[in-house]
């Protein structure tokens, strides 16, 4: 018996979000980061309508944006790949949102990863 996993996934996406609980970063979008990985389940896929469509992805990251102030990454994180996992047919979702900016210059990003999985 085979068993088939496939993952879709958006590397590098860019949002624009107010995002922080410093001072300075309040009432400011900023830059982030988004690597989203979603697996799936069933056969292999013939159709866009079999699978997540990448700008769904990207609809989902956007309306967390949009959503107002967040003040952890993995707030962003966890509500992002709660949003992704009611996709049909995605089992599991990891979520890593970076600040690129958040330890300027001593790092090129700081962030959190969310892994979350249906029950």
């Amino acid at each position: 018996m085979t068993r088939i996993q496939t993952r879709v996934f958006v590397r590098a996406l860019r949002v624009e979000a107010e995002i922080g609980l410093h001072a300075h970063e309040q009432g400011r979008r900023q830059t982030l980061i988004v690597d989203v990985e979603l697996d799936l389940a069933g056969e292999p896929w013939r159709s866009i309508h079999q699978t997540v469509d990448y700008e769904k992805v990207v609809a989902h990251a956007r309306a967390v944006a949009d959503d107002g102030h967040v003040l952890l990454v993995e707030t962003f994180a966890w509500r992002l790949a709660r949003a992704c996992l009611s996709e049909t047919g995605v089992t599991r979702a990891r979520v890593r949102v970076e600040k690129p900016l958040a330890l300027s210059p001593a790092a090129e990003g700081a962030g959190a990863e969310v892994v979350a999985e249906r029950s």
